[in-house]
């Protein structure tokens, strides 16, 4: 059996030596046949490779724009919030002035008339007038006062509507 086995080893090695030596060259067609096949498979594994970096670089690039847009909107809300804390701490700063002034304002009042500078008989314009250039109270409200007291020394028969006025004026 080892000797049959042996002869078909022989006889099939034989049959290819003789099949390989003579086979005919191939004729230019079918070399040309034979390029143009690769030339396709070549192609084709590089418009795959393309098409994949393609796909990679749009891939990379949405990521890239996810990151910038993410980035760009942590800004905006990071620099919302700083205005809004420094809007919101100017707010209470104005609060504190207004009310100081105000308190001023009040307490400048109390004092004419507890000094009795200030009253439907007694209207002391020189020291009143003083005592608001003197103030820290705002141009605009110091001119105010000092308008009105003008119109009570120009016309004192209006003192009391304008010591209403007066008072309003520097305890608003």
């Amino acid at each position: 059996m080892s000797r049959l086995l042996l002869i078909v080893a022989i006889a099939v090695i034989g049959g290819g030596a003789y099949y390989f030596a003579t086979k005919p060259e191939p004729t230019p067609a079918e070399q040309l046949q034979s390029a143009a096949e690769d030339a396709s498979d070549a192609v084709g594994e590089a418009a795959t490779a393309i098409q994949e970096a393609a796909s990679d670089a749009v891939e990379a690039a949405t990521e890239q724009a996810s990151e910038a847009a993410s980035s760009v909107a942590d800004q905006a809300s990071e620099a919302a919030s700083s205005v809004a804390e420094q809007a919101s701490d100017a707010a209470s700063d104005a609060g504190e002035q207004v009310a100081a002034l105000t308190a001023q304002g009040q307490e400048l009042f109390n004092s004419w008339v507890q000094e009795g500078m200030l009253t439907a008989q007694n209207f002391d314009y020189d020291a009143m007038v003083t005592s608001i250039q003197d103030s820290t109270l705002t141009e605009d409200i110091k001119s105010k006062a000092l308008t009105i007291l003008d119109d009570i020394k120009a016309s004192p028969e209006l003192i009391v509507a304008k010591i209403q006025d007066l008072r309003n004026l520097l305890t608003q």
